[in-house]
């Protein structure tokens, strides 16, 4: 890929993780070395009332997974690995994040400020699993077939129940939601296509599905008491694919998201499309850059998770030398 020229701005496009790359210790090792990322749990257990960087670093592990509490912790970490990147003079030309990663993304566009975007998807947690609760459902990964097949498949199933097409990831990866019985049949009837693999996935709910219409109601509540400031850089919508630029824009996105299917595929062939400098996966884990790989193997892409990867991101990247420090503000 091609170097941006001496003293140039590298155009960068930042991506940030979902639900389900939590692991316990997450962000404690960025915590304990850079003031700047400590002061960010900080402030998330002080906007939330309780110690949500105690359950990041030392878990339980099933306390973690809970919704509750893996969202707003996948956002704290990667606006603590953010606030170093934008420290060390790394800033994005176009963010995008997977369904719950895309609150991230507001972040760190400037769209959202990080109490607010913390105290948000906390509730969301809290919405979507009580919707799973009063109408129980699941997920499972349609593994080898392609999103119009699958999306055929789940037709078929439609007579077993609510069953749509939740997450389009990337080719031969689309992950369906619905009720359970309506998910076991598109699992029996995507097998029978060809699918390599159906798996039911560990959810509290049918995420991104009809069933989740009552916490759609109460996020858009949620959602309209927040105040949304014009974005630095376009975010990459779960919706549409397409680039939001504007604020009502983005609340508009967010309001139907939990509804809609997350076109991450898209999103990323979108993005690939401006052709970015480098891509940055920000927070927990490296599930985006092997995703980013399926259709764009040639991509320059890093992450910054903890520490090591961090330091060789800003390295890699051309920022100023020195140790990442400073706390810029949300």
């Amino acid at each position: 890929m091609r170097e941006p020229a001496a003293g140039v701005r590298m155009r960068l496009a930042f991506l940030f993780p979902g639900q389900g790359a939590q692991t316990v210790g997450m962000g404690r090792s960025l915590a304990d070395l850079h003031p700047a990322a400590r002061e960010v749990f900080v402030r998330a257990d002080a906007a939330l009332g309780f110690s949500l960087s105690r359950i990041c670093w030392e878990g339980p592990e099933d306390e973690l997974r809970k919704t509750v509490y893996a969202q707003p912790a996948l956002l704290t970490h990667s606006v603590a690995a953010l606030r170093l990147l934008e420290a060390a003079g790394l800033r994005p030309s176009w963010v995008a994040g997977h369904s719950l990663g895309e609150y991230s993304a507001c972040v760190a566009a400037g769209a959202i400020g990080f109490e607010d975007a913390v105290r948000l998807v906390h509730r969301r947690g809290e919405l979507m699993y009580r919707a799973g609760s009063e109408n129980p459902g699941t997920m499972a990964a349609i593994l080898g077939l392609d999103a119009e097949t699958v999306a055929t498949v789940c037709s078929e199933a439609a007579s077993a129940g609510i069953v749509v097409p939740a997450n389009l990831n990337a080719p031969g990866q689309v992950v369906v939601s619905g009720e359970i019985a309506a998910v076991e049949r598109a699992c029996e009837i995507a097998k029978q296509r060809g699918a390599r693999r159906a798996i039911r996935l560990e959810v509290s709910g049918a995420f991104h599905s009809p069933l989740m219409a009552g916490a759609a109601r109460g996020l858009a509540q949620g959602i309209a008491a927040v105040e949304f400031a014009e974005p630095s850089c376009p975010v990459i919508a779960n919706v549409s694919a397409e680039p939001v630029e504007d604020a009502p824009g983005l609340r508009a996105s967010l309001e139907r998201q939990l509804l809609g299917a997350v076109r991450w595929e898209e999103s990323m062939r979108r993005l690939v499309a401006f052709a970015p400098d480098a891509f940055v996966e920000v927070g927990t884990g490296k599930v985006l850059r092997g995703l980013l790989r399926t259709v764009a193997p040639e991509a320059r892409a890093h992450g910054a998770d903890d520490p090591p990867s961090v330091a060789a991101t800003i390295a890699a990247l051309g920022a100023p030398a020195g140790s990442p420090a400073g706390g810029a503000r949300s």
